[in-house]
């Protein structure tokens, strides 16, 4: 089969490599129909995320037919549509009984290694997002090995293209969850996202959805502003005048109720704490920069969240954790817990509520992948969502 690879920091190809196969008999294989590139992605291209190996296959955002069953798999059928969480998780597990599904004890075989590294308990496994947490093989390819099959693969319906499914495997769900860990009290509260990306366009329109008075998404880019406002939120150019003015300009003197970092650990930014951190990333000083999660703390009103779609890897420094602590803030973040959110958000879709493909700008076959991952890092083209077709 073809598969999108990593051969190395900064090096992207596809290749062709075996089909996968049924190694135990709660395995499903899954023919891929579509696939995505996340802006995660873009870590490992940069070698942000440590023990990837050349020849890992890429991808964590896919939809396909279900071609094979193990003998163990009771709630699926060979031929059903389905889309498949990014994140995998066992269903018997403590944490999977309590709906924390992205920290399932029993999905990520390396946990030994995330818990040397982290000096903590490790969460569940990833599709295609290194052996750190569990090697296993991704999305961005014809086929995938779906372990624990009766948990993660959910059945959508033919009526709905996959356009208007596929982001229910990640970015809908991540921009709902840090709208959801916000506790939004409708009609009152203004929430600010930092990062027009795609998980910053899902949370901004869930903020909404979830009934927020105001919504005011940061960026620097004039293609993601107008996308964010297209679909009912204010927005401020960080390039163009002080986030930490103008936020508490729109908000009459108290800053946003609640913020959510959809950046990350590759922010943007100006100033010398922007530069200082770049110089400490590229230099493997630090794992994270972190403008966007300092402009959130410094920014949020007296109470309010901090909520944390954006991925971080490692130890930080010369976070305001004074002005955390002055303030009152409360912190929520993690990896998403996908399953809980696939029910309910695929009902807001078939209800019109909203369609998740106005967020895609480019698509291609899977051949064009290496291309389109530098077009979507370097901000070209106005690329904002990839859409592949492994068959093309």
């Amino acid at each position: 089969m073809k598969a999108v690879l990593w051969q190395g920091t900064g090096r992207i190809g596809v290749e062709t490599v075996p089909d996968p196969e049924l190694l135990l008999p709660t395995d499903a294989l899954i023919r891929v129909s579509s696939t995505a590139i996340c802006g995660s992605d873009l870590h490992l291209m940069d070698g942000m995320i440590p023990s990837m190996e050349r020849g890992d296959v890429l991808g964590h955002e896919f939809m396909g037919e279900v071609i094979e069953i193990g003998r163990d798999v009771r709630k699926l059928r060979v031929g059903q549509r389905v889309i498949v969480p990014f994140n995998i998780a066992c269903g018997l597990c403590e944490p999977c009984k309590r709906g924390l599904f992205s920290a399932c004890d029993n999905s990520n075989p390396n946990h030994r290694m995330a818990e040397a590294l982290y000096g903590a308990v490790s969460g569940g496994g990833l599709f295609g997002y290194s052996h750190l947490y569990g090697g296993y093989a991704g999305g961005q390819a014809q086929y995938v090995r779906v372990p624990f099959a009766d948990v993660g693969p959910f059945a959508v319906p033919d009526g709905l293209k996959d356009e208007q499914v596929l982001f229910l495997t990640d970015i809908f769900p991540t921009g709902y969850q840090a709208a959801e860990n916000c506790n939004i009290v409708p009609g009152r509260d203004v929430v600010a996202v930092f990062g027009a990306g795609p998980v910053g366009q899902f949370a901004a329109r869930s903020a909404l959805m979830l009934g927020a008075a105001r919504v005011i998404v940061v960026d620097r880019l004039p293609e993601r502003l107008e996308m964010v406002a297209r679909g009912g939120a204010d927005t401020l150019n960080y390039e163009l005048e002080d986030v930490l003015v103008g936020l508490q300009e729109r908000t009459g003197g108290r800053g946003p109720d609640h913020v959510i970092d959809a950046v990350g650990m590759e922010a943007h930014g100006h100033g010398p704490g922007a530069l200082a951190d770049t110089v400490k990333q590229r230099a493997r000083l630090t794992f994270d920069r972190l403008t966007a999660l300092r402009w959130a703390i410094m920014s949020c009103a007296k109470g309010g969240t901090v909520s944390l779609a954006g991925v971080y890897g490692g130890l930080v420094d010369k976070m305001p954790m004074g002005a955390a602590f002055a303030k009152g803030l409360i912190f929520r973040m993690g990896q998403t817990h996908t399953h809980r959110y696939l029910g309910p958000l695929l009902r807001h879709i078939e209800a019109g509520d909203i369609d998740p493909s106005f967020v895609i700008t480019h698509r291609a076959g899977l051949s064009e992948a290496p291309g389109l991952y530098r077009t979507f890092r370097d901000k070209q083209d106005h690329c904002i969502k990839v859409v592949l077709d492994p068959w093309s």
